[in-house]
């Protein structure tokens, strides 16, 4: 079981259940993969529901990568992500929410910003 107050979402891969958590590194590379120099607005397309299919992909992939997955974003284009995209896009929403989430709070609720 994934846990949430160490920040790790659990995700399901061809069948397979992995630990995905956004580690500092795996922030470091998120904002990479996104061109971005912060993560705010990346934060506020989720608040308010504007987040892209690329936004969900790099959130899973780096979260996957924290969680000691080798593999690469191409590598999901052939897997099946159990609940298909729309739990895809819960499980992005919520490593990011659980990723800025400080303790004593609950770790299902996106701040504002890190």
């Amino acid at each position: 079981m994934a846990n949430p107050w160490t920040g790790e979402v659990a995700i399901w891969l061809d069948g397979q259940r992995h630990v995905a958590k956004l580690t500092l590194g795996a922030l470091a590379e998120l904002e990479d993969a996104l061109g971005t120099g912060s993560l705010v607005a990346l934060v506020e397309r989720f608040e308010s529901q504007r987040f892209s299919t690329r936004d969900v992909l790099a959130l899973i992939v780096a979260g996957l990568r924290g969680g000691g997955w080798q593999g690469q974003a191409s590598d999901l284009l052939r897997v099946e992500i159990g609940g298909g995209p729309v739990e895809a896009a819960r499980a992005a929403a919520e490593l990011l929410a659980r990723a800025f989430s400080l303790p004593g709070e609950p770790p299902d609720q996106v701040r504002g910003g890190p």
